[in-house]
């Protein structure tokens, strides 16, 4: 048996060290798996190439550690050693491999009637050096935590359009808010009504399904435990971010229909960044975060009918800027702008949001990576950073000012297309008309959303990406 190299199996202990001198030679991420005798029970000895291992980053143990699960999914339990294995402090490492055993074993396989299908690894010990026990649990704790947003966050936006409605997703997010500790409000279509959202419900004409609008809070400390109660409490003096996510539950396009091509099968990971955001905001209590957090998950369908929104229309948002419609699959900004809107009048400390926005950032930048602007340069290093030490990559896109003329409508305030050019770009312009000049930075996620294969700790399908980068910008948001 092998996984990525043959070798042939060995059946004394002392092979071992045949195995280990032959690791120089394999690739990085690439396991080698040997059975080793030595009485009974059999062993089986998995070595996975990192490179050199004591220079090796979190990130590259990480994905090591997937290849390792890959590797080892046929079998109930896994042992590994961190002992020596590196750069960085202990808990750090040991949540990146905690993280990639786990990202790397998940499968979404609700819809499966083989119900053996998946992985079969129950449990996994680290092995550390005595004195960085206490650091490497706690690492390996988070890393669990976070890993099982990554995971639920996965399996939302890998479920078919009808099994997971606007409503559906409102309801399971209620669930979530009362088992991670968060205040939530629901808001359906006759309170967005009132409230203004003429984008989402625009965006929602064409669908049966009506929309939501979720509404998180989370705060730090007993501030969120009176929060929770009902409780007066005073306000917080900590920093404020607040997330808002593209729910887009099915995205055909309306009227502009999507061809019928992959990439149309794809739509029901049009949610991802809401996904992203619920799942991010599930760990704060449970990591301690010292910050204030809000959320906004704009959910609803993009579907075509008779009452669907047509290209002409024109739409007024919450903050009482009206658009023109010259393409209805530019739909996500749309419901982004009320979102922007709502979370600008709490006046925060900074806006962040998250989508699967353009196709223009996916050719650009490929499925790698998404593209961030914004209109703070401070704000933009801190979401930079989090991409860093997540091994989440972004590249910063210009917001290029001049460029907001191609949005002008001679009928309404904006069109909600700028043409066939820099089409990343004009969609964030679009957007920052609604952040209030507060700080933001806007994730183009349409590239990485999805992955065709296995590679590192991504799993082929939807990869929740984001979610992690969210939890560390939350952790380590500061007020500039």
């Amino acid at each position: 048996m092998n996984a990525g190299i043959d070798v042939p199996q060995i059946q004394r202990f002392g092979a071992l060290y045949i195995a280990a001198a032959r690791l120089k030679s394999i690739s990085k991420w690439k396991a080698i798996i040997a059975a080793v005798d030595i009485g009974n029970p059999l062993f089986y000895l998995i070595a996975v190439g990192v490179g050199a291992g004591s220079s090796a980053k979190a990130h590259d143990l990480r994905n090591a550690a997937a290849a390792l699960a890959r590797a080892a999914s046929k079998y109930a339990s896994l042992s590994t050693t961190l002992a020596g294995v590196g750069r960085g402090d202990r808990a750090e490492i040991a949540q990146a491999v905690t993280e990639g055993v786990m990202l790397a074993s998940h499968r979404y396989g609700a819809l499966k009637s083989d119900k053996s299908f998946g992985s079969k690894l129950k449990s996994v010990v680290l092995v550390v050096e005595a004195k960085a026990l206490g650091a490497a649990a706690n690492g390996s704790r988070r890393g669990v935590v976070v890993g099982e947003a990554v995971c639920m966050a996965r399996d939302f936006a890998n479920m078919p359009p009808a099994h997971l409605t606007a409503k559906m997703f409102a309801d399971r997010a209620q669930e979530v808010a009362s088992e991670s500790g968060l205040r939530v409000e629901v808001y359906d279509k006759d309170k967005l009504l009132a409230m203004g959202c003429g984008g989402i419900i625009g965006v929602n004409r064409g669908s049966v399904n009506p929309p939501r609008m979720v509404k998180l809070v989370y705060r730090p400390g007993k501030a969120g435990a009176k929060a929770k109660a009902g409780s007066k409490s005073k306000k917080s003096s900590a920093p404020h971010l607040i997330m808002v996510g593209k729910g887009v539950m099915y995205d055909s396009g309306g009227i502009s229909l999507k061809p019928s091509n992959p990439s149309h099968a794809m739509m029901k990971a049009d949610m991802s960044g809401a996904a992203a955001v619920l799942a991010a905001m599930s760990t704060l209590k449970a990591l301690g975060c010292k910050n204030q957090v809000t959320a906004y998950l704009m959910c609803t369908d993009n579907l075509p009918s008779g009452s669907a929104m047509a290209m002409g229309d024109v739409l007024t948002m919450r903050n009482k800027k009206t658009v023109e419609i010259h393409n209805t699959d530019a739909e996500g900004r749309l419901i982004l702008a009320d979102g922007l809107s709502l979370a600008a009048e709490q006046e925060p400390d900074a806006i962040v949001d998250i989508a699967t926005l353009t196709g223009s950032c996916a050719a650009a930048l490929g499925p790698k990576m998404s593209g961030v602007m914004g209109n703070n340069a401070g704000f933009i290093e801190q979401v930079v950073a989090a991409s860093k030490a997540t091994d989440e990559d972004v590249w910063e896109l210009p917001l290029e000012r001049s460029y907001r003329r191609m949005l002008d409508s001679y009928i309404a305030d904006m069109k909600n297309v700028g043409g066939g050019e820099a089409g990343a770009i004009t969609a964030a312009l679009f957007l920052d008309e609604f952040t209030g000049g507060h700080p933001w930075a806007h994730l183009d996620i349409a590239g990485p959303m999805w992955a065709d294969g296995d590679a590192g700790w991504l799993q082929r399908g939807a990869t929740a990406y984001g979610t992690r980068l969210l939890v560390n910008l939350a952790e380590n948001f500061r007020r500039r």
